[in-house]
């Protein structure tokens, strides 16, 4: 579906915050996530607020991305959150077990 490239980090995000541990929805969500980031230009609107986002040290761009899909108007808080209350689990040599 994503050409095995998508980030540990968004599947946790979507599966543990926004699904509460439901799998169907999570793959759903992460499906419409992935179709609206390459409509109308969500993915180039995304660049030109990015630094608000790591101002914040939400550094995870496909998290902060996800955050404007889902929250929209929230997303720097929500990012803010994660990252400051609960950190991403999985960094760049997690990538390479799974």
């Amino acid at each position: 579906m994503w050409n095995h490239q998508i980030d540990a980090n968004l599947i946790y995000v979507a599966l543990d915050y926004w699904c509460k541990g439901n799998v169907n929805l999570a793959i759903q969500l992460l499906f419409k996530f992935e179709q609206w980031k390459s409509r109308d230009n969500n993915k180039q609107n995304y660049k030109k607020i990015m630094n608000k986002f790591l101002e914040k040290r939400c550094c995870n761009h496909n998290i902060n991305l996800f955050h404007v899909f889902v929250v929209k108007d929230e997303a720097i808080k929500g990012s803010t959150i994660l990252t400051a209350n609960d950190g991403l689990p999985f960094v760049k040599k997690d990538k390479k077990q799974l």
